[in-house]
């Protein structure tokens, strides 16, 4: 018989974030209604970033640290990027159709500015 997985147990898939030519972060990627809901909610930290695929709007809520949002369209490419406290509603964005989060102060770290063309890789 198997163990029962803990209730916080996250099962995201892992992929590298790169900003042009360079790898700036490990990824999680939350593909599932479920996976995209929990997000970075309960959470004390990120090391690298979470993509929330199919998503056009945040919210911070349950979040114990601030993060960065970044709006990305189909080609990913950033339309928006800002920074939420916690317990936050952002705003609809209503040409993305996927959003990454990470650690506020992140995206300047690394270069992820409106405009900039990410990729992602498994």
């Amino acid at each position: 018989m198997l163990p029962r997985a803990r209730a916080d147990t996250r099962f995201w898939s892992v992929a590298w974030l790169m900003v042009g030519d360079r790898v700036v972060a490990s990824l999680e990627i939350a593909s599932t209604g479920r996976e995209r809901r929990r997000g970075l909610s309960g959470r004390d930290g990120i090391e690298g970033a979470l993509l929330l695929e199919r998503t056009r709007s945040v919210h911070s809520f349950g979040m114990r640290f601030p993060i960065d949002v970044a709006h990305c369209d189909a080609e990913m490419r950033v339309l928006r990027v800002t920074t939420m406290r916690a317990n936050r509603v952002g705003c609809v964005v209503w040409r993305a159709r996927s959003v990454i989060e990470a650690e506020a102060g992140s995206f300047q770290r690394w270069g992820v500015v409106p405009g900039a063309e990410l990729e992602i890789r498994q």
